[in-house]
Formats: C-alpha cells, structure tokens, sequence
C-alpha cells in the first residue's frame, strides 16, 4: 500500500503576478487551517471512535497491540509484505479467539511508524475515517484499527495477488495479458469513479499502480487513503493544499498551483493507464533521456496509430486487439491533456472501458510465485 507522502519537486513554469499572489493568499489560508486542525486532532481510542462514529457507515474492530501482536506472529519478519514511508505491512490472520465478531480471515497489518508526527497521524487518521465511511466493491475493505499510546496501525482485508506495480513491472511473473491490464484498468476507474461521485465528493490524490491492489480474479482495489481530500462543495472549484504525492503521476496544474480537484485524479489515472499499455514506469531514470519521463515520451505518439502500436508493451508479443489498444491509447491521452477541464469525467471514462472488456480466464497461477507482496512501496519512488 505504497504512500509516497512527500513534497513534490515541480518543473519550472511561468507563472503570473496574479496567480503567484492568489496561490500565496490561499497557502496562507490552508497553513492557518491545518494549524487549526492540529490542534483539533483526535489522539486516543475514545476522541477517534467518537470522531469516526460521527460520519461512519461501516463497522469497524478496535484491536489493541497486544491482538495485533497475536494476528503477526509478533510481527515475524518473514510475513513482512512490504514497507516504506509509512511504516511496515505484515501478513496476520485473525482467528475466533481474537475476535467474536469477524470471521476467521487472513489479513494485512500496517503499522505506521513511530515518529507519531502530525503528518503521520493526520494520514492514518483520514484512512480510518475516510474507510469508516466508504464501501464499494473496488476499493480495499478497512476491518479494523488500533491506536494506542504511540502505536497507529490498520488492518485491512488481504489481497493475495499484491500490487499492480507489482504484477505489471515483476520481472519474476508472467506478463499481463491485455484482457486483465483492460479489468485493472475498468475496476480502478470505478472505484475512482464512486469516489468522485458520492454524496461526499472525495478526491484521492495519490492514484498510483502502488496504490491498486489485487484480489485473486484480478480485481483491482483501491488502497491507500491517507493523502485522500474532500473534494470542492458549493461554488468552489478545488481545494488549496499542501502540494503531495507522487511526482510522475501528480497533475501539473496541482503541482504548479497547489489546487486540487477531481481531474487531478484524471490525469493521474492516465498516467496509470499508459503505464498499463505500454508496461513501462512513469519515470525510469534507467532509460534514455528522453524517455525517462513516460508521458513526456508517449503522450505525443499516442494521436498516430502507426506509432502509437510502436509502444504497446513488447511483453504481450503483439497479443492484444489493435482497435482496442487505439481506444485505451486515446483514452490516456485525453485524460491527460494539460487542460484539466478538457479531461473526462472518471464516469464517463468508466464507460469508455467497458466495451474494452474480454472475458478471459487468469494467468495460470502455478506458473508464478506463490507469495506476493500484498502491500509494498518502492521506497525509491
């Protein structure tokens, strides 16, 4: 569950007098608000549980250390499924003894670090209560919490098939074959898509392959919710924020101006939807120069069809139907014109995939490792 939470280093832009002080009247505004909301921050058992039941809709298990400690095996190294920023994520299995309530089930354990920051804790807070609220069949299911003394730590349902990244870049298992690359990218779009669309608009901000993870039939879920944002209500058209992410899959006008609204996902869901076509990271420093950045690289080839079939991952050996590589192709690129208001809708993207599903059966799991990394971050990203 990768969570690259750090300060992006922006291109150079120009950028107006005008703009430079409306952009610094709202850093402004949002550096007094957060201050505000430090303070306000829920920081034992009794203010979260209070705090969540406030606005939750799901029902979630407060599991204390000392259970968490059981579910890992003590945190045994050789469950550890992966880890970076934020901490480390074990394998754990909870059993009746544990709790009355839950079925016995295998599970992930992700257990923040202890520096306890306000950026730490404010992450795993918004999962807790952006997750309490939130159920659909593509983003990953959040069973329960513990925050004790130092200690923060989620447990969410296991996802056995790991990490898009994972799956897509694995130099261990078999390539993707299109027809799940095309159901990775239908179901993510969905869970983004419900995102944008609830009753409470919200905006992910840290779409990345890290983030979506996978069931055994390949369906993808979204993971990840400490960087997620309510998104703009009434008149307003974005919301001012610290600017956060991933650099390679944050939208430019976000990194530019700090502004963040519904397209900046768009754009990162483009970037996410190259990187399934042509199999290659958003940014690979092992590549040419010019082809480090990849949708500095393949946005303009993606118009010609010629040149456009030219970078179609080599690993699907040309297995895959042209007509609808072109509409994925065309698909990525409207996603991530410069403009955001020109992008689509993660709704109406949603229905453009749709007729780009293939009913096919899953890689032969006998041919790949058996233990994936259920929840990783590249630490390097």
């Amino acid at each position: 569950m990768g969570n690259c939470c750090c300060n992006l280093e922006p291109p150079v832009y120009v950028v107006s007098s005008k703009a430079k002080s409306e952009f610094h009247n709202d850093q402004n505004s949002s550096v007094k608000a957060r201050e505000d909301d430090e303070r306000k921050l829920p920081s034992n058992p009794e203010e979260v549980e209070h705090l969540r039941r406030s606005s939750a809709t799901n029902q979630l298990t407060v599991f204390t250390f000392d259970e968490l400690k059981i579910i890992t095996g003590n945190f045994r190294q050789d469950q550890m499924l992966g880890g970076g920023g934020f901490g480390s994520v074990y394998k754990g299995f909870i059993t009746d003894d544990i709790s009355k309530g839950l079925q016995p089930v295998p599970v992930a354990v992700k257990v923040h670090d202890g520096d306890n920051s306000n950026q730490g804790h404010r992450e795993w807070l918004a999962e807790v209560i952006f997750l309490g609220q939130l159920s659909h069949p593509n983003l990953v299911k959040l069973i329960g919490y513990c925050c004790e003394d130092e200690h923060r730590v989620l447990i969410y349902e296991y996802m056995p098939r790991g990490s898009v990244e994972n799956n897509l870049f694995s130099r261990i298992l078999l390539p993707l074959p299109w027809s799940i690359r095309m159901k990775i990218a239908f179901g993510a779009a969905k869970g983004l898509a419900f995102l944008h669309d609830a009753e409470k608009p919200v905006i992910y901000r840290d779409f990345k392959t890290s983030n979506i993870l996978l069931d055994p039939d390949y369906n993808a879920k979204l993971s990840d919710f400490g960087l997620a944002k309510d998104g703009p209500v009434g008149d307003k058209s974005h919301v001012s924020t610290r600017i956060m992410g991933t650099y390679g899959y944050a939208a430019p006008e976000y990194i530019m101006t700090g502004h963040l609204t519904p397209r900046s996902d768009v754009y990162s869901f483009g970037v996410v939807l190259l990187e399934l076509l042509t199999g290659r990271k958003s940014l690979d420093k092992s590549r040419p120069a010019r082809e480090q950045n990849l949708t500095d690289w393949a946005t303009p080839l993606l118009k010609e069809k010629k040149k456009m079939l030219n970078i179609v991952d080599p690993r699907l050996e040309g297995d895959y139907p042209a007509k609808g590589a072109h509409k994925a192709a065309m698909l990525a690129y409207h996603c991530l014109n410069r403009n955001p208001k020109a992008r689509p809708l993660m709704r109406d993207i949603v229905d453009s995939l749709e007729p780009l599903q293939v009913s096919t059966p899953c890689p032969d799991s006998s041919n790949e490792k058996s233990t994936l990394t259920a929840i990783t971050e590249n630490p390097k990203s």
